[in-house]
């Protein structure tokens, strides 16, 4: 276990214990630090999105934004931005992991793999406005895994998922959600 892993885990347990004792319980803390963690991302993803993506290349039109950003000289797309961000994170510790996944991918490697991740992913798109927490088992660890609807918060969002080659959905709308972030968090150690 990392540092930063065992600082996050030493303030989830101290958290835990701060709380009243009717809320008092690890799970909770796992929750609390997820939905945290959850904010900063999807903060970060929401204004990367209008303000960058959606302003410059749907309302502007001053540059193209491509999965092929590299070679079209264009800008990352949001999903490439967040996943890029995951496997920055996952080099520097093991603390926590994030990825973007949905019912719907263009990339099949973004679909659900675990039955946590079907169960969570369809609860999410069948209740908007609410997470779903679940705990599973990998590799013979035990995590709390949280999941969070990914929304279309901008025409760049849609546009792009409507008129992909690869998309299995194409009619999304504003507002809808096209996915979920999964977080999580590793309750063994």
């Amino acid at each position: 276990m990392t540092k930063l892993a065992k600082k996050i885990k030493a303030a989830m347990l101290c958290g835990a214990m701060a709380m009243p004792a009717a809320t008092a319980s690890a799970e909770m803390a796992y929750q609390d630090v997820s939905d945290l963690l959850h904010l900063v991302m999807s903060s970060d993803r929401t204004v990367y999105t209008r303000m960058i993506v959606n302003r410059l290349a749907v309302k502007e039109k001053v540059i193209t934004a491509s999965e092929h950003f590299e070679d079209d000289k264009a800008l990352v797309l949001p999903a490439q931005m967040f996943r890029f961000g995951a496997e920055m994170v996952a080099e520097e510790t093991d603390a926590f992991s994030y990825s973007l996944l949905s019912l719907w991918p263009i990339n099949k490697q973004n679909a659900p793999s675990t039955d946590l991740e079907k169960e969570g992913l369809q609860y999410i798109a069948d209740n908007p406005g609410e997470n779903f927490y679940g705990e599973e088992e990998l590799g013979g660890v035990t995590y709390f895994t949280a999941f969070y609807a990914d929304v279309a918060v901008a025409e760049a969002c849609t546009s792009c998922h409507n008129k992909h080659k690869d998309s299995p959905k194409t009619d999304f709308e504003g507002g809808d959600v096209m996915g979920g972030v999964v977080i999580r968090i590793p309750m063994d150690g």
